[in-house]
């Protein structure tokens, strides 16, 4: 898990894009207050606002986990997976924080109904904010605040797509990550795999027989890749992975651009 940080290196890149993002190339003397707080260690997308995320425009004001390059990278794949579709689709983004998978869904995908679910009820406003301000159709979506699966109760979605908190409790992040993004949609309890074990036992009950669920997963609790290249399953059965196959689901990794183990697609056997 990766976040923009303020470091010697990047001082002068970082600046620049705060300056011309936010500011349109005018210093002033809220850039320079600005600049303090990346100095302190406050992620660029914060200062300035908003994250770019698959052509859309993704407003941060409360706060939620800052979308990665790895999650944009996924939710690509899945959103091509989807295009020769022609059927009406459910697709929940659970712990959809920004709401970012959703909505890049939602602006590529003209036949999607799109279903939000996010435990923090300060990340409400930012969904429908990036719904409206991306421009996208809000009779499509529907926004649920809830614990994981709890607000859809007998539901069941074609699609399932979730960047759940799969950190553990003990591990070390970058000041940016620790100390500025918020814990509960990072730490999943001492070995980074309770959220994770929630949505393998609850997903039979909400995924359609002919869905599939796409849950990114830390690399650690995932199965090294194979030699085949970026996107292909792996051979081996990480620990994330079995959960799902312990509740009768078929289960395969997927890596990412980097080649690290990071999206886990389920669905029934």
């Amino acid at each position: 898990m990766t976040s923009p940080y303020f470091t010697e290196v990047s001082k002068g890149k970082d600046e620049k894009w705060l300056l011309d993002e936010k500011y349109g190339g005018l210093r002033n003397p809220r850039f320079e207050a600005d600049v303090k707080r990346l100095a302190s260690g406050e992620p660029l997308s914060y200062v300035i606002g908003h994250q770019p995320f698959m052509g859309l425009t993704i407003y941060l004001d409360s706060h939620p986990l800052i979308p990665r390059p790895e999650t944009e990278w996924w939710t690509e794949k899945l959103v091509s997976s989807l295009q020769e579709q022609e059927a009406a689709v459910r697709l929940l983004d659970l712990c959809a924080g920004s709401g970012a998978i959703g909505c890049a869904a939602l602006a590529s995908l003209p036949y999607m109904e799109v279903f939000f679910g996010e435990i923090d009820p300060a990340h409400e406003t930012i969904i429908r904010k990036n719904i409206r301000e991306n421009h996208l159709d809000e009779s499509r979506t529907h926004i649920s605040i809830g614990d994981l699966f709890e607000p859809f109760e007998n539901m069941t979605f074609d699609i399932i797509a979730a960047n759940p908190p799969y950190v553990p409790a003990g591990r070390t992040l970058e000041q940016s990550v620790a100390d500025y993004e918020p814990a509960l949609a990072l730490r999943a309890g001492d070995d980074g795999l309770a959220i994770i074990r929630r949505i393998a036992t609850e997903l039979p009950k909400h995924l359609t027989k002919s869905g599939v669920a796409w849950i990114e997963v830390d690399s650690a609790h995932a199965a090294a890749p194979t030699p085949e290249g970026i996107g292909a399953p792996t051979e081996s059965v990480g620990a994330a992975c079995a959960l799902f196959t312990s509740q009768g689901l078929a289960a395969e990794i997927r890596t990412d651009q980097y080649g690290a183990p990071r999206v886990i697609l389920v669905s029934f056997p």
